[in-house]
């Protein structure tokens, strides 16, 4: 099995994220990077595999392009913003993607999270940005690409804009993403709040 242990790691995210309630039903995500070979490698949940069930050979392994590499199921509806991220910021290592209630609402709101205290200035230097609204579509013929295309655009902005070590944006209208040089740093973002 390939990324054996990367699988394990991104296996184990998703796993919080249920176990942490920071998503319902099969909502949410979290993927992993590996950049050690001659391709970078993504691993990633895939759609609407419930949580308790999913198993690492479940996990769906595709290129920054978002190719199958190998997997048998459909990966997230969210690969395409995962992997915009690992090839707008290098660095990184780890996407958490939740719909947790209080980030969701903000989200929601198309309002960043303003700095209240010490625990949030712990993480992040400053407000959680959020992107600019998701352009509006026809019921029933929205595209995968009608989210990653604000995205790409507020998380590059915001992020590039704030300091090196922010670490997550809110997605206008959706929820938030979090993004750290490891997978266990972002899970680690998104649970302390």
């Amino acid at each position: 099995m390939l990324l054996e242990s990367l699988r394990k790691q991104v296996l184990a995210a998703n796993q919080e994220i249920a176990r942490r309630g920071l998503a319902p039903h099969t909502f949410g995500n979290a993927s992993g990077v590996d950049r050690s070979g001659d391709k970078a490698l993504v691993v990633i949940k895939p759609s609407g595999v419930d949580y308790a069930t999913l198993k690492p050979e479940d996990l769906v392994i595709t290129d920054l392009d978002g190719k199958i590499v190998e997997g048998r199921l459909r990966p997230s509806s969210d690969l395409d913003t995962h992997t915009l991220l690992y090839r707008e910021f290098p660095q990184i290592g780890g996407v958490v993607h939740t719909h947790s209630e209080f980030a969701t609402s903000w989200a929601q709101a198309c309002r960043a999270i303003p700095c209240f205290g010490t625990t949030h200035a712990d993480y992040f230097h400053g407000a959680v940005p959020v992107t600019e609204p998701l352009t509006s579509v026809t019921p029933g013929r929205q595209t995968r690409d009608v989210h990653t295309r604000p995205i790409s655009h507020g998380v590059r902005a915001r992020m590039n804009s704030s300091t090196s070590d922010q670490a997550a944006a809110l997605s206008s209208a959706k929820s938030a993403a979090l993004r750290s040089k490891k997978l266990c740093d972002a899970f680690g973002y998104v649970t302390s709040r």
